[in-house]
């Protein structure tokens, strides 16, 4: 097959690029690593690898032209602006993040944010094949892009593909609730291979192709018949397969002098309380930081805990702030902050300090090897990183884990301090368990839990993934001319088209 540009044995696929602009005095932009727990877990796993990354930069409009960041080559995918509050805001975030996640918020349905999804998805799905060597591996991921391995695979049957999905995957019964449901089953099963957090979650997608679509399922497997498309019929693989984080990189930070004194300095800042807890979350209604500040209230009003002999350091990295529950979020944890504080507030300390901003790698290290409790209780989560950087950043087997049992991570960390999330009492009552536990206790604990992360760190996970996309059932089918010219024809239709919507976008206002 001959492209323009570079292709590659190894392409990733997300909703975004793992590198976002960064604006110097000058004005000056360049590339830097993005936040975020795919970009953690992703750069471990890719780094000795030279692979494309296909997704969007960040920005709507045109795309950037593609370029390289160390050994990665970025192909950017263009996104208009109505397209990001459809697409992205819209279908991903504000109809499938609900039902994914036990509809804790109701999910809102519109035709028009589905057909903007399919179309971003087609878009997605026609980069990968442009970057894609004849033969080579696709690994896709997540919620966002659930419709990618089918279209990739009408494009590109020459390819092996593998589908990701960081978040859970929900019972058949909300899963239902989708007027698409059959669209992104199929969509999902043009994959050779589908990877989970959880073997429930994993569970959960094959009762939906039996239940809601009426296919076969045997063990890990479904047999999928495409409507008369090629092959005619195929069998896909479904498995967990839990994601992890790259243990010894944050160990080996966390042992720096650097990292060191800056611990040190931040417990200083607070005013050295005897008890450290921290929370770090994205600003998202699934993390249970309403339920987790109210636990806290109680223990002040009990006066089981009081300042200043207690801190809460509660960090919430601003998320998807232009969705209705976000902002919702936003203004009730931040009015229960400020209740909390104006009721508990002792001359010279705080009883929380509330920080809603994304703190650089270093900086979040530092505040792990600080804390004494890290809190980690969300209402559901597919893993939960931030559980697993604890462990590792804990070199001196120092500090406890309270963890929800909603998160893939209680699957893994058997010895964190287990809570259910809506049970304040219960929340409350694994605090002080954590609190007062003896030290020995918690060192053996918190041993237990690191040579658990250390033993299945993320370079495992992504070896053991591509292991399994290997040994997937299905066979790659040759490229074909005729896939060829169909891929070159729908590129330059691509670009006309978001060209032109682009400039509709501009007109109305968007």
């Amino acid at each position: 097959m001959t492209v323009a540009g570079p292709t590659f044995d190894l392409v990733v696929a997300a909703n975004r690029l793992p590198v976002d602009v960064v604006v110097d005095a000058h004005g000056e932009g360049t590339w830097q690593r993005s936040p975020g727990g795919l970009v953690s877990a992703m750069e471990g796993a890719m780094a000795d690898r030279g692979a494309a990354w296909v997704g969007w930069a960040g920005e709507p409009g045109l795309a950037p032209a593609p370029f390289y960041q160390g050994n990665l080559f970025m192909h950017p995918v263009s996104l208009t602006s109505v397209e990001v509050e459809e697409y992205y805001e819209g279908f991903s975030n504000d109809t499938l993040w609900p039902i994914y996640h036990d509809v804790i918020v109701q999910a809102t349905f519109h035709r028009h944010w589905w057909n903007t999804y399919r179309t971003v998805n087609h878009r997605f799905a026609h980069a990968i094949a442009e970057v894609a060597a004849p033969g080579a591996t696709v690994w896709v991921h997540d919620y966002q892009l659930q419709l990618v391995p089918a279209m990739v695979r009408a494009i590109r049957p020459d390819l092996r593909i593998g589908w990701f999905n960081h978040i859970p995957f929900p019972p058949v019964e909300l899963f239902a609730q989708l007027p698409w449901r059959r669209a992104l089953v199929e969509g999902l099963l043009g994959a050779d291979f589908l990877g989970f957090q959880r073997t429930a979650d994993a569970g959960n997608f094959l009762r939906s192709c039996r239940r809601l679509l009426g296919m076969s399922t045997r063990g890990d497997t479904v047999a999928f018949t495409p409507a008369g498309g090629e092959p005619a019929s195929r069998t896909v693989r479904v498995s967990a397969i839990p994601i992890s984080v790259d243990f010894r990189g944050l160990t080996a930070l966390a042992s720096t002098s650097k990292v060191l004194s800056r611990a040190a300095d931040i417990r200083a800042s607070l005013g050295d309380p005897e008890i450290l807890m921290l929370g770090v979350d994205r600003l998202d209604y699934t993390k249970g930081i309403r339920h987790r500040l109210k636990a806290y209230g109680e223990l002040l009003q009990d006066k089981s805990l009081a300042p200043p002999s207690v801190t809460l350091m509660q960090v919430a990295m601003p998320s998807r702030e232009r969705v209705d529950a976000y902002r919702v979020l936003r203004d009730e944890v931040e009015r229960t902050v400020g209740q909390i504080n104006g009721e508990f507030e002792v001359l010279g300390s705080t009883p929380i300090h509330y920080l809603r901003h994304f703190y650089p790698r270093e900086e979040m290290v530092a505040m792990f090897v600080a804390a004494d409790i890290m809190l980690v209780t969300p209402l559901r989560d597919g893993m939960n990183l931030v559980a697993k950087e604890y462990v590792s950043c804990r070199n001196d087997l120092g500090g406890a884990l309270v963890l929800s049992e909603f998160t893939g991570a209680w699957h893994e960390l058997h010895q964190a301090f287990i809570c259910n999330p809506h049970d304040i009492e219960g929340v409350k009552q694994t605090i002080m368990q954590a609190i007062n536990t003896p030290e020995d206790e918690r060192r053996r604990r918190m041993k237990a839990m690191r040579k658990r992360v250390a033993d299945h760190d993320v370079q495992r996970w992504a070896s053991n993934y591509l292991e399994a996309l290997a040994s997937a059932p299905s066979k790659p089918h040759r490229l074909t001319r005729a896939s060829t010219r169909e891929l070159r024809g729908v590129e330059r239709a691509n670009r006309a088209n978001l060209r032109a919507s682009d400039t509709a976008s501009e007109r109305i206002g968007t």
